[in-house]
């Protein structure tokens, strides 16, 4: 009996050890010294309530943002969105980067010359909230201001994306944060 306990312990690691593409970290804090950005949306406040044409019950449009307090030297702006709310973990709904520092802002369902990550669902480019039903989520976006170029290739995985973005090139970086529930 404790053997077949001890085969289905292992059995139940293993399962939860899949690596989709989500983490149970975001992208960590910048260091101290890192200037703050601050990142704004027209289509929700900080802990707003995103509109849903910008979701998976709408449009799946990205937000319009804009950000300003960009470092003067700044060589790449990187863009993150993710839920930390996931069930299976952190899970990354957008990841763009290779963003130009001369680029203050986002028009809807646009990424400003940058390049697309390979997010969560497997795909580049922006994938809207969509919790589970009868829940309520928090999306954090996320910028970074990086000192050097990452050198991320087009479709660069999330833990990739989420290296550059907390490594020792950050000097600047800005959240905002909006919730969708269904």
């Amino acid at each position: 009996m404790r053997a077949l306990a001890v085969v289905f312990v292992a059995f139940a690691l293993v399962g939860c050890s899949k690596n989709d593409g989500r983490s149970s970290t975001t992208t960590s804090a910048p260091p101290a010294s890192a200037a703050k950005l601050t990142v704004t949306s027209t289509a929700f406040t900080e802990a707003g309530s995103i509109p849903r044409i910008h979701t998976c019950d709408g449009a799946n449009q990205s937000p319009p943002l804009a950000w300003s307090g960009v470092p003067a030297t700044t060589a790449e702006l990187v863009l993150t969105v993710e839920d930390p709310d996931a069930p299976n973990g952190t899970f990354a709904h957008w990841l763009l980067y290779g963003l130009a520092p001369t680029v203050t802002s986002l028009a809807p369902g646009t990424d400003g010359g940058g390049k697309s990550g390979e997010n969560s669902t497997g795909k580049r480019g922006y994938t809207g909230p969509c919790p589970p039903r009868g829940s309520q989520h928090r999306y954090i976006f996320t910028l970074s201001a990086l000192q050097r170029p990452s050198g991320l290739p087009d479709g660069a995985t999330a833990a990739q994306v989420r290296s550059a973005a907390s490594s020792d090139a950050v000097i600047g970086q800005g959240k905002l944060t909006g919730i969708y529930g269904r």
